[in-house]
C-alpha cells in the first residue's frame, strides 16, 4: 500500500509540476517554429524604450544580429560584452551581403521597463535598436522566432536572409570577420 501511495504521489507531483511549469512558460509547446539558415527572417515590429516602433526591416542592407536577451538573464548579461565588442568592431565595415555595415537588433524578453533600460546602460549596449513588448516569454517576437531559451540570436544578411544562428562568445566575432569585404 505504501508503494502505491508513493507512486500516486509522484504522479500527482509530475502532473501538477507540469502545469506549473507550463503556466510560467518554461515549457512552451506552441513554439514549433523552426527557422533555418537560408530562410527569410520574419518581420519584428516592436517599440523601443521611448515608445517608438522600430521594424527589423528598417535595417535592410545591413548585416544584422537579432539578439534575444533579458535584463534578468545572467547568461545574456555575460554574453553582452561579446556583442558590444562585435558591434564596435564591425558597425562601419562593409560586409558581404550587408553592404552598409553591421547592426544589432536587440529584442528583450523583459517585463519591467526600468530594469530593461538599466541593463542597456549598465552593459553599454550603445546601439539604437532596442525593442520589447515587455511580455516576457509571451513576446510576439519570441513566439515568431520559436525562442525557448536565451540568449539566442540570428545573424541575417542585408536582404533579411538567416545566415547563422546562436553565435556566442568569440564565434560571433569569427563569423563577422569572415564576412568583412
Amino acid at each position: 500500500m505504501k508503494k502505491i501511495n508513493i507512486i500516486l504521489f509522484a504522479l500527482v507531483l509530475l502532473v501538477v509540476g507540469g502545469f506549473i511549469l507550463q503556466g510560467n512558460n518554461f515549457f512552451k509547446p506552441d513554439q514549433n517554429v523552426d527557422l533555418n539558415i537560408g530562410d527569410k527572417a520574419p518581420e519584428i515590429d516592436l517599440k523601443d524604450p521611448d515608445g517608438k516602433t522600430i521594424k527589423l526591416s528598417s535595417l535592410k542592407g545591413y548585416m544584422v544580429l537579432i539578439d534575444f536577451w533579458a535584463s534578468w538573464c545572467g547568461p545574456c548579461r555575460r554574453e553582452n560584452p561579446y556583442v558590444v565588442k562585435a558591434y564596435n568592431e564591425f558597425k562601419d565595415k562593409k560586409m558581404k551581403g550587408g553592404k552598409k555595415g553591421f547592426r544589432v537588433y536587440s529584442v528583450s524578453l523583459d517585463r519591467d521597463k526600468n530594469q530593461w533600460v538599466r541593463a542597456i546602460a549598465q552593459d553599454g549596449l550603445i546601439w539604437k535598436e532596442h525593442v520589447s513588448d515587455l511580455q516576457w516569454w509571451n513576446s510576439v517576437a519570441a513566439k515568431t522566432y520559436g525562442i525557448n531559451s536565451i540568449p539566442s540570436n540570428y545573424l541575417i544578411d542585408g536582404e533579411g536572409i538567416i545566415i547563422a544562428k546562436n553565435l556566442r562568445g568569440e564565434a560571433l566575432h569569427t563569423q563577422l570577420q569572415m564576412l568583412v569585404q
